[in-house]
């Protein structure tokens, strides 16, 4: 799934499973005690608090869900491997509310209860899991919602997983091509694009959008596969590694089976749902209550800049997102309508130090638009790309797509988050920052993300608009 998204499904997901546990014991406690509210009276005899009890029990199953990699919805690929997690939760929960009830001495809570909630419970988690598979393959099968996938090896072994992986539509893959390891790959037909040899994995990572890596190359090149593994680490992809049955068992990874061949997946980077989740809330609900409550004064600009110059109200460029993703980048229009043809007599006079490109009194700015830049107006209408989930409130701000390769190594931390509206280095020093400290900067960020700096670069943002530092 492609993350823009995932935090979304997987709140949805979280509450889903909170509201059917909570379903599962109030309609266990009918079947065992009654319909009527004598359900509710023999809980209450049984238990001490009883609405704490349930909240506790639903808490502790979400969370062990959590822990068992349910709400990644990338590093699962078949049900039978989420049948097995969802019923090894159920177990462990099991366990942890008998030994509850010997530890706090409860010995009246019916163990015919206990009987027909936990199996209830396995049901109604693994349904959801499939109504959630069912709803993505639909919008998988209109195009939207794919993953692609890169190929290390091109030999028959490789095309056969490349063939199956496309021959399960709801994986939501499409397989972009395949990598060389050697001679040894040589005379296959393939059927798809060679893009090169292994040794051009970072070439093709940073040239087209790679959201998974299948390696298929024999174990016999142990050193070859840790590296490509390693690298797709550092670039934020997930690995499926397939293998024969009688091919060594790896100490990394979980072990899936699909179509009788089982697949390691590693699933890269650190599992920090609850976080994510936090950032996509304060992304949908502030990008919602600011657009509506500046909603009067957006209106008033779109006609101040009708009135101010000929061209259209909004400014459309294309940036490079998550995963290498472009998207249209929208700003209320500042410039004259030829400022893209003027742009290469003006590269000479730029004033920041790197590939980013800026004047300080460029010629193509219009009266409004001074302005608008100098308040940083010119960037509300990118509050819809932030609740289209092109963007985010915070983060590193989006690539023009010509110069992505200017970026060098630094695009591939770029590409592993949203895009921002504004930024650690839009806080440090706006446009005095130089281009190297602003890709530290951005870099720290990434590495060091949490809610806590999300939100100490918002406030900071506010102050930094209202002494009117400028915006890029």
């Amino acid at each position: 799934m492609i993350r823009r998204h995932a935090a979304a499904f997987q709140a949805i997901l979280m509450a889903a499973d909170a509201l059917a546990a909570l379903a599962v014991v109030v309609c266990a406690a009918q079947l065992r005690f009654g319909l009527n509210s004598a359900w509710a009276s023999a809980l209450g005899t049984s238990l001490p608090d009883p609405r704490l009890a349930v909240g506790a029990f639903i808490a502790t199953w979400i969370g062990l869900l959590w822990m068992r990699g349910l709400y990644r919805s990338r590093s699962r690929w078949t049900m039978r491997g989420e049948l097995g997690e969802v019923i090894g939760a159920a177990v462990v929960l099991l366990a942890l509310t008998l030994s509850a009830l010997f530890l706090f001495k409860l010995p009246d809570v019916s163990r015919l209860l206990l009987l027909v909630v936990f199996p209830l419970l396995v049901i109604a988690a693994f349904t959801l899991r499939v109504a959630m598979r069912l709803t993505l393959l639909l919008f998988r099968r209109h195009g939207r919602n794919v993953r692609y996938m890169l190929v290390l090896g091109a030999n028959a072994r490789a095309k056969a997983f490349a063939n199956m992986v496309e021959s399960h539509p709801e994986l939501g893959l499409i397989v972009i091509g395949h990598l060389k390891a050697g001679a040894a790959d040589d005379g296959v037909y393939l059927g798809r694009p060679l893009l090169g040899s292994v040794d051009d994995l970072e070439r093709v990572f940073h040239s087209q959008i790679v959201d998974e890596v299948a390696i298929c190359l024999p174990f016999v090149m142990e050193d070859l596969i840790e590296q490509a593994a390693q690298l797709c680490q550092q670039e934020g992809k997930v690995v499926r590694i397939p293998v024969a049955p009688m091919e060594r068992v790896l100490s990394l990874g979980r072990l899936e089976s699909i179509d009788g061949v089982g697949v390691y997946s590693l699933a890269n980077g650190p599992d920090r749902v609850i976080g994510l989740l936090v950032k996509r809330i304060v992304d949908i609900g502030g990008s919602a209550i600011l657009m509506l409550v500046l909603a009067p004064l957006m209106a008033l600009l779109a006609l101040l800049v009708r009135l101010d110059s000929s061209g259209p109200i909004l400014f459309r460029q294309d940036r490079v997102g998550l995963q290498g993703r472009t998207f249209d980048m929208i700003k209320f229009r500042s410039m004259c309508c030829d400022a893209e043809r003027q742009l290469a007599d003006l590269r000479v006079h730029n004033t920041i130090n790197g590939h980013a490109f800026k004047l300080d009194r460029d010629p193509r700015v219009t009266r409004l638009g001074r302005f608008l830049r100098r308040t940083s107006l010119d960037e509300l209408p990118q509050l819809w790309n932030v609740l289209r989930g092109e963007m985010s409130m915070v983060g590193p701000r989006p690539i023009v797509s010509e110069e992505v390769a200017k970026y060098g190594p630094a695009f591939a931390l770029y590409s592993q988050v949203l895009p921002g509206l504004t930024g650690l280095w839009q806080v440090s020093g706006r446009n005095d920052t130089h281009y190297h400290r602003r890709v530290e900067l951005d870099s720290h960020y990434i590495r060091h993300w949490a809610p806590r700096l999300d939100g100490m670069i918002l406030l900071q943002t506010i102050r930094v608009v209202v002494r009117g530092h400028g915006a890029y």
